[in-house]
């Protein structure tokens, strides 16, 4: 029962994190609209996701055949594999950033974020309301 509560836990922290990570690079390639010769940045969440939860193996893990191969640290994963965005028109400054791409990317994922934590805020708040005694008065 208890592994069941923290792989769900498990699995939302790394959707927190890979959310956290993705409005980090919405907001720079934001931040560098101006930039001449800038490539906005961006990763496959779901991907990423896959990755982190152990549902595909990540990019140049090794498989522990024998056993006296090292396993992997616990948690540990690579970085999600970011992607160079395509553009949607061509700039004389050679710069990819799409501000209307971007700006709607970055509330679309804002928002995701925001459901990630009222979901991780609600399973401990269920947990925390089972394990309160229930003595009728």
């Amino acid at each position: 029962m208890i592994n069941r509560l923290t792989d769900s836990l498990n699995f939302q922290t790394e959707a927190l994190k890979l959310r956290s990570e993705r409005q980090r690079l919405l907001a720079s390639n934001i931040a560098n609209a101006d930039t001449p010769g800038y490539q906005s940045r961006d990763f496959d969440f779901a991907r990423a996701l896959r990755e982190a939860s152990g549902q595909i193996p990540t990019a140049g893990a090794m498989n522990t055949t024998q056993g006296g191969h090292m396993a992997p640290l616990a948690g540990a994963r690579s970085d999600p594999q970011k992607l160079y965005g395509a553009p949607s028109q061509t700039s004389l400054d050679s710069n990819t950033v799409d501000m209307d791409r971007e700006r709607a990317s970055f509330a679309d994922n804002a928002v995701k974020y925001e459901a990630t934590l009222r979901f991780i805020n609600g399973s401990v708040r269920t947990t925390l309301d089972a394990m309160k005694s229930h003595t009728a008065a």
